[in-house]
């Protein structure tokens, strides 16, 4: 029995959780919680964000501050 059959999937998705990151955040920490959750540069999801805020008409500012109120 290999190492990977010992876990579920239900095992290994119950350990990674998502986590707003103060410490690296600008503001609230949003981004830096997605950068973290996903493993990419947080400077990536920065540029997502102000771009889908500029494009969206600003639909994603409410989005970002949601996660910020929620996810803590």
């Amino acid at each position: 029995m290999s190492q990977l059959d010992r876990y579920s999937s239900a095992d290994v998705s119950a350990t990674k959780s998502f986590r707003l990151d103060r410490s690296q955040g600008k503001i609230w920490g949003v981004c830096a919680g997605i950068a973290n959750y996903f493993g990419i540069d947080a400077t990536w999801v920065r540029i997502g964000f102000v771009a889908g805020t500029l494009l969206g008409f600003g639909s994603l500012l409410l989005v970002y501050i949601a996660i910020a109120l929620i996810a803590d």
